[in-house]
């Protein structure tokens, strides 16, 4: 492990776990009951505690290229993102999952480019996202849409898990679909009944 990374877990067990120990120590004795799943893109600058201003045991977190959701099929394959959608929905009863996609998004990009022959399961994974992509010329404006398009495509998946239609259904649970532009330090959330992705400055509405 590299030294300063070394050095930051011991600044981080020295200086700032003493202040939050009380903090996490009743949350091992009580447990954690996040209400909310963050289903998030792994990118690197999106960070969702950051962003939501929440702290440890608020946020139920699962991240991948894309924040891609695959369908639901039944199996019992190998799949973490379903299996935390299970998890958060059957064993937490989260009250609300969130989508959050982001600007510059490389996965998104990735879809309007030529992959590496070499990243079979890369390739395999950003076909969760092809309905998203547009018949036109690679764009900024284009790729804009494509990333919310996805997001929209993600909570329309949600839809398909049993557990997480049954709890919609009986309004217990709402879906979320966001997309943070990282140079603005904004997030536009879909507003179900425009349609559209608006500023959460000025949106009322959100969930579905």
């Amino acid at each position: 492990m590299p030294d300063e990374l070394l050095a930051r877990l011991r600044q981080f067990h020295e200086h700032t776990f003493p202040g939050v120990q009380a903090q996490h120590r009743n949350l091992v004795r009580d447990g954690q009951h996040p209400t909310i799943l963050f289903i998030g893109c792994s990118d690197s600058r999106l960070v969702p505690y950051l962003l939501t201003g929440t702290g440890p045991g608020e946020l139920f977190l699962v991240r991948n290229v894309g924040a891609f959701v695959p369908p639901y099929d039944g199996t019992a394959g190998l799949h973490g993102t379903t299996a935390a959608i299970e998890f958060a929905v059957l064993n937490l009863k989260v009250s609300k999952i969130v989508v959050c996609g982001h600007s510059h998004c490389g996965g998104i990009r990735a879809l309007y480019e030529e992959l590496d022959p070499r990243a079979k399961h890369l390739a395999a994974w950003l076909e969760l996202g092809r309905e998203a992509v547009l018949p036109v010329q690679v764009s900024e404006e284009a790729l804009r849409r494509t990333e919310q398009r996805a997001v929209v495509l993600q909570l329309e998946r949600l839809m398909s898990y049993p557990m997480v239609r049954e709890r919609v259904a009986q309004k217990q649970l709402t879906l979320h679909g966001w997309h943070y532009v990282i140079e603005d330090g904004e997030v536009h959330v879909f507003d179900v009944h425009s349609g559209s992705f608006v500023p959460a400055s000025t949106a009322s509405h959100s969930g579905t």
